[in-house]
Order: structure tokens, then sequence, then C-alpha cells
């Protein structure tokens, strides 16, 4: 289970070094916005070698790549970083089906080429534009390869011409909707950063009320916020009781020789099995985390 996806900049020699030791569920590393054109090249080669020498251990490594419409760098990106095995591409300001496709054919050819499993290297796609959030379950749908979709509200007010708040009203409508889609979908869904490193409780209220409407987690930029975003969304033992109840009712429709499997009058398909195992494993994360400090 990711919970916590917190942005490091790729360009960033000191902050690289750091990510292993920053508790975050996943490292999202910056290609894009933390990087001026001109350093773009640097970024990317200090980060190839950078992914290759570094154990980031039980840190979902996700590269943000630049967008389809930055001049190829994009490509560049990919040719740098699939090599790395990492989990997931990020990739920003997402409006057409087409771009998904392009980017996740490049992927394909990519993995191929490095002797890897088909699809092995998931896509997040960034939303962050008004036409993105109205395009929302389109987009997510549009590909196999898609594991989540992910909030940009800084872009996204700036495309609206609103004033981006702490209180977030003005992203309400977005976040509805993102959440809406990637659970049409059966995918992942991530709320955007709380920039105002200055507002704990604002940050406070921001993270509770993402967990509420039901976001599978959060990104930061900021290394403080993660234990927080960790904690908040642990699973309840609500959560839990509900998916060990979920995998003995498997194993024993299995010992009995029944295809189908119901609990609670409900029946138990793929995706209920996997949000189980997820949440079993955060249990379980979680325990060793307290057990080792």
């Amino acid at each position: 289970m990711i919970r916590s996806m917190l942005f490091l900049p790729g360009n960033s020699p000191k902050m690289l070094e750091k990510g292993p030791f920053l508790r975050a569920d996943a490292l999202v590393f910056d290609l894009e916005d933390a990087v001026a054109p001109d350093q773009k090249d640097a970024a990317r080669t200090l980060l190839k070698y950078t992914l290759a020498a570094t154990d980031f251990g039980k840190a979902k490594k996700v590269i943000r790549i630049n967008s389809i419409d930055s001049n190829g760098f994009w490509k560049q990106d990919l040719e740098a970083v699939i090599p790395a095995k990492p989990f997931a591409i990020l990739l920003p300001k997402v409006e057409r089906p087409d771009e998904i496709q392009l980017v996740a054919s490049q992927m394909t050819q990519l993995e191929e080429l490095n002797g890897m499993e088909p699809q092995s290297v998931r896509l997040i796609i960034l939303l962050e534009t008004c036409l993105g959030i109205e395009r929302a379950y389109e987009l997510a749908s549009s590909d196999s390869r898609i594991w989540a979709i992910q909030l940009g509200a800084e872009d996204l007010t700036a495309d609206m011409q609103a004033k981006r708040t702490n209180q977030g009203d003005e992203i309400m409508y977005a976040r509805m909707r993102v959440i809406n889609a990637a659970c049409a979908a059966k995918i992942e869904v991530y709320d955007s950063p709380f920039t105002d490193m200055s507002d704990t409780e604002g940050f406070e209220a921001d993270l509770c009320l993402a967990k509420r409407f039901g976001f599978s987690g959060k990104t930061a930029i900021n290394p403080r916020h993660v234990a927080s975003i960790n904690r908040c969304f642990l699973p309840t033992q609500e959560d839990i009781d509900y998916a060990h109840a979920v995998l003995n009712a498997i194993a024993e429709a299995k010992a009995a020789g029944r295809g189908a499997i119901a609990l609670r009058g409900k029946m138990i398909d793929r995706p209920v099995v996997l949000r189980a195992q997820s949440v079993i494993a955060a249990e379980q994360e979680f325990k060793e985390e307290m057990k080792n400090g």
C-alpha cells in the first residue's frame, strides 16, 4: 500500500542522497517542474546513475518525466530511467488518451529492449488542467498500464484562473471528479500536495479531508509531511478485520472447491481481493515499523 508520495528534485544530489531515509512509501524523482530547461540533460544523467547505485529500501521509485510537449525530453527521460526498473512513471499535464498511449507504447519498447516483463513499469497520470479534469474517466480507462491518477492542484488552479487557498474550496470539484474516475476505472488516486509549509493546522485539516474523501494517499513536497500522511492513511481496524475476512473466505471456498465466493451478501471479485491483500500488507509493514522503532 502506498500512502505517501514525496517529490524530490532530480537535479539535487543532496536531496537524492537523503531519499532512503525519508520514510516515504514512494519517492517521486522529478525531471519536470523542478528542473530548468538548461539542466534537463544533467538531471537525467544524475538520476540515471543514482537509481542504479542507490538502495532506496522499501520506497517505491516513481519518476516524473517531462510532458509530451517538451520537445522530446520525455523520450530521453524514459530511455534513461526504464532500465532502472522503477515502480512507475508519472506523466504530467495529461489531456488526451493518445498522449498516454504514445508514452505507454514507448515504455513497452524499452521494457522489451531491456529484457523486462511487459507492463512491469506502471503509469500514473497527473491531471492538472481543466481539460484533463473534465476527461478524467476517459483518460483513466484509456490504457491497461495506468495504475493511478494524481491530482495537481497548483497548475490546475492557474488554468482555472482561481486563487489557490489552504482551505481548498476551489479544487473541491476536481477532487471529486478524479476520485470518481479512479473508482470507476478501479485504479488508485492521490491527492495534491499541501504547499504552505508554515500552516501546520491547515495541512492536518487538508490531510484528514483527503482521507475522508477516499483518496488512496497524498503527495508531498515537504519531508516533514510524510510521517503524518503515513499515519493518517493507515488502514482502520475495521479495514483490517474485513481484509482478513476476505482472505479467510477465499481460503474456505478454495478448500471446499467452490468457484464463486461471497462475503456478507456480496461477491468477492479481484479488486476486492487485491485491496484486502494491500491492507494486510500495510498492517504487517506498520507492525514491522513499530517493532523496529
